[in-house]
């Protein structure tokens, strides 16, 4: 079985220079993260609060934290003094809470929203409708310990690729109807779509993060 550094090497060679790989750790144990870590990887993206705040407190502080999953107000004080970008705000009370814990930390912490673009039931996400309610509230200027820098989806889990493909390009479609409502509080940079089944796809469509796990460390 090829190794996590070879797997690294061989993703990486397929990325564009505008997009930018997220080793997604969950379930992994701290070992594993640091065979990661040595061959070069500093962006893990964990979908669990508690395991990414155990993980933290362990390994490497120049290591970026990403929060990918579906994220709980009641979990966000643990991990608000050090994570490094919220991909999964699905709500605008969400994000007042992110804003909120922040501000204990005096820190601003990146988020995007995340927009429903699958066609299953399950997928957590904003409507463009809810999306565009939250950066055109007047309550999200005085959010200071925030800033949306983009939108994150997730496509639908089907062998079809072209269903993949239009659900990565509506996304990529909004993201850029988007920027005409940039203001202090939200600058449309990151796009986060792609994972290890389709993040060629989604880069072709124009992601800047991918967030891959088990085309860099085996299935779980």
């Amino acid at each position: 079985m090829p190794s996590i550094a070879t797997n690294l090497a061989q993703i990486e060679k397929t990325l564009r220079k505008e997009t930018r790989l997220i080793a997604v750790t969950k379930t992994k144990p701290t070992e594993v993260l640091m065979e990661a870590y040595e061959a070069g990887t500093k962006r893990f993206g964990e979908n669990k609060v508690q395991e990414m705040v155990a993980k933290y407190e362990v390994l490497p502080k120049d290591i970026e934290w990403h929060m990918i999953g579906h994220l709980q107000t009641n979990k966000v004080k643990y991990m608000a003094p050090f994570v490094h970008l919220v991909h999964s705000i699905d709500s605008f009370k969400l994000l007042k809470e992110v804003n909120k814990e922040a501000g204990k930390h005096d820190r601003v912490i990146d988020c995007l929203l995340q927009i429903y673009i699958a066609r299953e039931e399950t997928k957590f996400g904003l409507s463009e409708e809810d999306a565009l309610d939250i950066i055109n509230s007047p309550e999200l200027a005085t959010l200071k310990h925030i800033r949306l820098v983009g939108l994150m989806g997730m496509a639908s889990n089907t062998d079809d690729q072209e269903t993949v493909r239009l659900e990565f390009r509506s996304l990529k479609t909004l993201f850029e109807s988007f920027k005409k409502h940039e203001n202090d509080r939200v600058t449309m940079q990151e796009l986060s779509m792609g994972m290890s089944g389709d993040y060629l796809i989604a880069m072709e469509e124009g992601s800047t993060l991918v967030r891959v796990g088990s085309a860099i460390f085996g299935s779980r």
